[in-house]
């Protein structure tokens, strides 16, 4: 199950992370597999609400968990019904820039990553979960205050995940992509154009790959 804000949502018109990941999937895992989640729809920004199928490739399970200005505030709350509902076995976890943004501090945002992980897990006591650091957006350029509570609040996640990881139900941590680049990798310095996709979709996938065998190292295209 893909969680996430609007960088895992997408806008009408975009393939998505979740699309890539999909394809690399697809092409190189060898069980049966595939995306759930309450939600099928991208952001449309025309309309300000998340009603448009208009993928550049719709043929795809495009279920997830994500949603244009939400964080891990918004989703802790509906992460357990989301995650028993769709049986996940999974969680795809990229969250944090909206919170810091706007709603909560590090150490905030880091307890509600707590209670995230606490209510999946009492919906599946087995998840396995990927987290992905906050991507620092152009904002963190421009404003020092921020960059500091990204950079605080990602040192929190870690020590969070390395003090929650279980045998039973493990945590990731995934790498940030070494090469993402505001400039090259998004379209707006936050969310992702399709070289930006690629390059979070690996991150994910090459997490699973080296902790779990799960499929083979990602490779574009």
């Amino acid at each position: 199950m893909p969680v996430g804000d609007s960088m895992t949502i997408g806008s009408a018109g975009e393939h998505t992370w979740r699309y890539r990941l999909w394809q690399h999937l697809r092409h190189s895992y060898g069980g049966p597999f595939t995306l759930v989640g309450p939600r099928e729809t991208l952001y449309d920004k025309a309309t300000d609400a998340p009603t448009s199928y208009e993928y550049a490739d719709p043929d795809f399970p495009r279920a997830h968990l994500a949603g244009w200005g939400e964080g891990w505030l918004h989703m802790a709350p509906l992460i357990g019904e989301a995650t028993r509902a769709a049986r996940a076995d999974v969680l795809l976890v990229s969250l944090g820039l909206i919170d810091l943004g706007f709603y909560t501090n590090a150490e905030q945002t880091a307890d509600n990553v707590h209670a995230f992980i606490t209510a999946a897990r009492t919906a599946r006591r087995h998840i396995r979960m990927v987290l992905l650091p906050v991507l620092p957006n152009i904002r963190a350029q421009q404003d020092s205050d921020f960059a500091a509570q990204v950079d605080h609040f990602n040192e929190l996640l870690a020590k969070t995940t390395a003090n929650l990881d279980t045998p039973t139900s493990p945590l990731l941590l995934a790498s940030p992509p070494p090469s993402y680049v505001l400039h090259t990798d998004t379209y707006d310095g936050t969310h992702p154009n399709a070289s930006g996709e690629h390059k979070i979709a690996a991150n994910f996938a090459n997490a699973m790959h080296e902790a779990w065998n799960m499929a083979e190292p990602y490779t574009a295209g």
